[in-house]
């Protein structure tokens, strides 16, 4: 056993490099042999998390350094996973803030930089990212500083140290040109400003459940901090809720520390370490896990509530069952109920015939994860658009989600971005010049009226810009806003689009599907350039005939059909139109597929 346990949390906004600097803390604190071959961001575990460069699920790893274990917490940086943020905080006694000397402070510094302040901690500053040809170090420091103030944080939090480092090339120094050798002064530091884990080893066990994992051989494992006491191997353990509630009774048959990368069993988990812990079957994350004889629990930062809801139902469609494996809606049911106990920012309803089922979460991001995830485990389904969640307060005003915008682009794209967000009932709140002719934007905005618009604010600013987004508050709601202009383009028929059927219509539109692509009547195959939807056949063949002139034969070039995300395209939905996923093709639809159904309704609606 070390001496002493110093528990820490690395917190930034979304790509400022935490999950490359712990890389380094690793490699130079002696975690791996000198001949072993260690692959970039080794705590990005998931395949999506490597793919797309952001921590999805919050991880804990350990170091050694100086006769002290430092227990190291990676937490996502994206607004959507904030509730592993909001739960991650409680294992910590200190706090890494990692901030990007270009960018500087952005939406995801604030939240957590709250969150962190709230509960107590006293961050250490690092200004990441020191080796960029437009870092600007001191500015940032004076918005970091300003963002603490603007925090409320007392005297003790206001006077936090800074560092300056690359975690990409390894190094940190207490002067912006001191020497740049090592990241030996980060390690100090920690050792130096964050106090030893102090917990009293006499009391009986308890500990607050903070992560969940499912693991195939231990069942349900439990990872958390050790508030008191020590776990042993075999003793009789229990759970109880936030109201003291008993839930669960167990022998905890298993016990881990993080050593690396790798969990490592322990006999005895002491007080003040992070663990993981086997034996019950129940216990969810915010459970206190505690020895028989302990009744009070240990008390949780209740987590917001989520912004946004889809639902999910059986593929419905013709070519339902040709790409998937997992059809059924219970083998959909166990899936989303599994995520929804796994991930507390997602809740799980369902209806009275156990065949449609709500998901909730905290943003766009976070529902799209989850279905790609799901595609790639093999599941078909259907999802309907996406519902912003509406409030009311003490007099019965209905509320709904707002949130803030931070905008990062060229001077000459600002007015176009400016338009667009009007149109989405944006306020402007800010407008400051960053220099070398780019501003930055700050919008309030209704959640509703974002869906889908990262992609559109890229188009506007032809790939430069940059925007973040973080839920505000719920405010007043703003009215209806307009849904897509366009219309769709139907398909007629069932079969495989043809080439030449596409080229004599893509004047109509921009077409969705190209040649040899599997459509069905009902099938939105692509939108159309005015508004009113429009049924056409992609089937239509070239008629032969034995005439053949060369001004009459026309060479048939197909324009290249958009690559388009699942959150792009859960955007594009109207209310009577739904989204068809399966492991290879997602396919808008319309929820009615027979026209005359379709037909049938407008008519009932009307009259």
């Amino acid at each position: 056993m070390t001496k002493t346990i110093r528990n820490i949390t690395i917190i930034a906004h979304v790509d400022h490099g935490k999950t490359t600097l712990i890389d380094s803390l690793m490699k130079q604190s002696g975690s791996f042999r000198e001949n072993e071959i260690v692959e970039e961001r080794i705590m990005d575990s998931g395949e999506l998390e490597k793919e797309r460069g952001i921590t999805i699920l919050a991880k804990p790893t350990s170091i050694d350094w100086k006769e002290s274990r430092i227990n190291i917490i990676d937490t996502p940086g994206h607004r959507d996973f904030a509730a592993e943020v909001e739960r991650v905080l409680h294992m910590a006694d200190g706090a890494l803030l990692l901030i990007d000397s270009a960018e500087g402070v952005m939406p995801q510094t604030k939240f957590v930089l709250s969150k962190a302040l709230k509960q107590g901690l006293k961050p250490i500053v690092v200004i990441n990212k020191l080796d960029k040809a437009d870092q600007r170090a001191n500015e940032v420091l004076d918005e970091t500083f300003d963002l603490f103030v603007s925090l409320d944080a007392n005297e003790e939090q206001l006077d936090f140290p800074v560092l300056y480092a690359s975690g990409r090339s390894g190094w940190a120094t207490k002067e912006i040109d001191g020497p740049r050798e090592n990241l030996h002064p980060l390690l100090d530091l920690i050792i130096d400003k964050v106090q030893p884990s102090k917990s009293n080893k006499t009391k009986p066990f308890a500990m607050l459940s903070t992560l969940l994992y499912a693991d195939s051989f231990l069942g349900r494992s439990l990872v958390g901090r050790i508030a008191q006491g020590t776990a042993k191997a075999n003793q009789n353990i229990k759970a109880i809720n936030l109201q003291g509630e008993k839930v669960d009774e167990g022998r905890l048959t298993k016990i881990f520390r993080y050593e690396g990368t790798k969990k490592v069993p322990i006999e005895i988990g002491e007080a003040g370490d992070i663990v993981i812990i086997a034996g019950l079957e129940k216990a969810n994350v915010a459970d206190t896990i505690c020895d028989l004889e302990v009744n009070e629990p240990i008390s949780a930062t209740p987590i917001d509530p989520p912004t946004m809801a889809i639902t999910v139902t059986v593929n419905s469609s013709p070519l339902a069952g040709t790409e998937g494996k997992k059809l059924t809606s219970t083998q959909i049911r166990d899936r989303l109920i599994l995520e929804a106990e796994n991930n507390v920012g997602i809740t799980f309803n369902e209806n009275e015939n156990k065949d449609s089922f709500v998901i909730s979460g905290r943003g766009e991001l976070m529902l799209e994860i989850l279905l790609t995830q799901m595609r790639r485990e093999g599941f078909e389904m259907t999802v309907s658009p996406p519902k912003v969640l509406f409030q009311k307060d003490n007099f019965g005003k209905k509320l709904e989600p707002l949130e803030e915008i931070t905008m990062d682009l060229d001077e000459e794209y600002s007015s176009k971005v400016i338009d667009s967000m009007n149109r989405r009932k944006g306020k402007l709140i800010d407008l400051k010049d960053t220099g070398k002719n780019k501003k930055r934007l700050i919008f309030h905005a209704p959640t509703r009226g974002l869906m889908g618009y990262t992609s559109r604010f890229l188009t506007l600013t032809k790939g430069t810009g940059v925007i973040n987004r973080i839920f505000h508050s719920f405010g007043e709601y703003t009215g209806d806003m307009e849904g897509r202009r366009n219309g769709a383009l139907i398909s007629m028929e069932n079969g495989k689009a043809v080439a030449f059927a596409i080229f004599n219509l893509q004047a109509r539109g921009e077409m969705f599907v190209t040649h040899n692509d599997p459509v069905y009547e009902g099938m939105i195959v692509g939108l159309s350039s005015k508004s009113g939807d429009l049924e056409i056949n992609v089937l239509k063949g070239k008629k032969l005939t034995n005439m053949r002139t060369q001004g009459t034969d026309e060479n048939v070039v197909l324009t290249p059909v958009r690559k388009m995300a699942i959150a792009e395209q859960l955007s594009m939905l109207n209310t009577d139109e739904a989204l068809e996923i399966t492991p290879k093709s997602c396919r808008l639809r319309k929820l009615l597929l027979s026209s005359n159904e379709r037909k049938r309704q407008s008519r009932a609606k009307a009259s």
